[in-house]
């Protein structure tokens, strides 16, 4: 029987799902999720993140953000503050219950990578790295269909 070839957008797509399942069991033992846990990581800690910033960092779509935000903003990790450079903006700003859940986010994140490190050679994740990079570089050049009817 011979084995069924396994596409790349496959192994993306499971390798992802597996990887965002594992961070939401983690997230829900500190009584998050990983969107949550990943906003943390976007606003920078200090100064905040302009609002209009987060969603193109992210990857994620307006509504998707707004959803989460007023969620954080009501679990206290988060609260809005003018935007002293954009009086029309707004900055969001990590609360110190935030912060330590971020903290939290962050260890949990340099946890996986050191895992996974420890068990892949530098040579194998530079490889790695290169072809995501190749990736990205065709969808965003729009070299896959471009030439499709």
């Amino acid at each position: 029987m011979q084995k069924k070839e396994i596409t790349i957008d496959h192994a993306l797509r499971a390798t992802w799902q597996a990887v965002a399942k594992m961070y939401n069991e983690q997230a829900a033992k500190h009584d998050s999720t990983m969107a949550t846990a990943f906003v943390l990581l976007s606003i920078d800690y200090e100064n905040g993140t302009p609002s209009t910033s987060l969603g193109p960092l992210m990857g994620m779509e307006a509504t998707s953000l707004s959803r989460i935000l007023k969620s954080m903003e009501e679990k206290g990790v988060i609260y809005r503050e003018a935007n002293p450079n954009d009086k029309r903006g707004v900055l969001i700003k990590l609360t110190d219950f935030g912060k330590e859940k971020r903290d939290v986010s962050k260890l949990t994140v340099k946890k996986f990578n050191e895992v996974i490190r420890q068990n892949i050679s530098e040579e194998k994740i530079n490889h790695f790295f290169e072809v995501i990079d190749v990736i990205l570089n065709q969808i965003e050049k729009k070299q896959i269909f471009n030439n499709s009817k």
